[in-house]
C-alpha cells in the first residue's frame, strides 16, 4: 500500500488516499474532490474541474495520468 494526498494529485489540500495502485489514489482523489465541492468547499473547485477537463482532452490528461503512475510507483511501500 502507498499513500499519495491530495496536494500530490494536484489538489489544494494534504488529504491522503492510500491504495495498492495509482488507479485507487486517483479515484479516491475523485472521490474526495466531488464530496468536498458538493459539501460548499470552494477551495477543491478548480481541482474538480481540471479533474473532469482531464478526460475530455484525451492527449494531455494521458500525461497528466502516466506522471501519477511514476510518481506512486517511486514511492517506497507503505508510505
Amino acid at each position: 500500500m502507498k499513500t499519495m494526498t491530495c496536494r500530490d494529485l494536484g489538489g489544494p489540500c494534504d488529504e491522503r488516499f492510500t491504495g495498492k495502485n495509482h488507479n485507487e489514489v486517483i479515484q479516491a482523489q475523485d472521490a474526495h474532490l466531488k464530496e468536498v465541492v458538493a459539501a460548499g468547499d470552494e477551495t477543491h473547485r478548480e481541482a474538480l474541474e481540471e479533474m473532469k477537463g482531464r478526460w475530455k482532452r484525451p492527449i494531455s490528461g494521458m500525461g497528466w495520468y502516466r506522471q501519477v503512475k511514476r510518481d506512486f510507483a517511486a514511492l517506497p511501500e507503505g508510505a
